[in-house]
């Protein structure tokens, strides 16, 4: 074998090399980085004179329809994790030989667009045309500022904690599988259900609900579950935090356009990378109880899904039948797994 292996999957890079190699060049120590790099964790925590500021990068590159548009969001979900409101955002466009200017006045159209509804400043950017590419990348960095210094991280989550998800599983990849695959999919399931399958990008936005539960109060740590899923999430999230979970697959809402579509292409809706999702972890007692209400009051579907516990209780899915089996751990987004299949 070889000394020298390739990385023979596609998106994040595993947990151990992240934590092998990744995570050891850092550049220096600073006294104002309150929160570098880390497993699980969505945003960095930085100090910048009196105020404290948090920052997240992320890259849309398994999406052709709507880069630009998704580039904001996922970093402003990012950000917004910690309970703190986006404010500005970068970006770094790479466009393929012979990209068309139409194109690019389409995705910087979606950055303006995505950005005004979340009442966000595009501050910075590069763009260029880069050779060996089939499709836009677009790199997005999203700041907030923590009001007071207040904020949350996924470090937090206790044993005893009660999970919260928002919206149901699978989000971003059933939005982007209807949009990129439309033409077949409408064949198999009807044009309706990719119609409504489609319209799941205007879920993608975990902003409102982030704040909200900030505000509410009894939160303890949140994490936006994107690739990898709701899976990935939760093991990410207890990665952060050092605990393990239980949680009840018949709780994990699977939204009948996910569902269907996830059949079609022969993948796990739990691997299936899920912008839109928010995960909770909240007191025990009646705040679990004031967060579903407030919620719903703000017009978000939100269900309790499971508990946080000690690690050596493990990651637990309970299934349907109430047999416990080990979550699995996702190798790669189920993401990648459909678009490589041809319908």
């Amino acid at each position: 074998m070889s000394g020298n292996p390739y990385l023979r999957y596609h998106g994040k890079i595993p947990p151990e090399i992240l934590e092998r190699i990744v995570f050891r060049y850092l550049g220096v120590k600073r006294k104002d980085v309150v929160l570098g790099p880390k497993l699980g964790e969505d945003a960095a925590v930085v100090k910048a004179g009196n105020e404290t500021l948090v920052v997240s990068t992320d890259p849309i590159t398994g999406a052709l329809e709507r880069v630009g548009f998704l580039a904001v969001h996922v970093c402003a979900n990012d950000v917004a994790t910690r309970g703190v409101q986006p404010r500005w955002f970068t970006s770094c466009l790479l466009l393929p030989e012979g990209t068309e200017e139409g194109t690019v006045q389409k995705i910087c159209d979606q950055i303006d667009g995505a950005a005004r509804k979340l009442g966000v400043a595009v501050i910075a950017g590069h763009a260029e045309v880069t050779p060996g590419l089939s499709h836009p990348v677009v790199v997005g960095c999203m700041v907030g500022v923590a009001e007071d210094g207040r904020y949350v991280t996924s470090s937090d989550a206790k044993p005893s904690n009660r999970l919260i998800l928002t919206k149901g599983v699978g989000i971003e990849g059933t939005a982007i599988l209807a949009s990129d695959r439309r033409e077949a999919l409408s064949k198999k399931l009807g044009n309706s259900l990719v119609e409504k399958a489609e319209r799941f990008f205007d879920k993608i936005s975990v902003v409102k609900e982030a704040i909200t539960a900030f505000k509410t109060g009894g939160v303890t740590a949140m994490h936006d579950p994107t690739e990898g899923g709701i899976a990935g999430g939760l093991h990410e999230m207890a990665d952060a935090a050092g605990v393990g979970f239980k949680v009840h697959e018949k709780k994990l809402w699977i939204p009948h356009e996910t569902e269907n579509i996830c059949r079609i292409f022969g993948i796990d809706p739990l691997q299936l990378i899920s912008s839109g999702s928010l995960l909770i972890a909240v007191k025990g007692g009646n705040e679990a109880e004031m967060l579903l209400k407030k919620l719903d009051e703000e017009g978000v579907d939100a269900f309790e899904i499971g508990e946080i516990t000690k690690a050596n209780e493990g990651r637990v899915l309970m299934k349907r039948n109430g047999r416990e089996i080990e979550l699995v751990r996702p190798v790669s987004d189920h993401l990648w797994k459909a678009l490589s299949k041809s319908l």
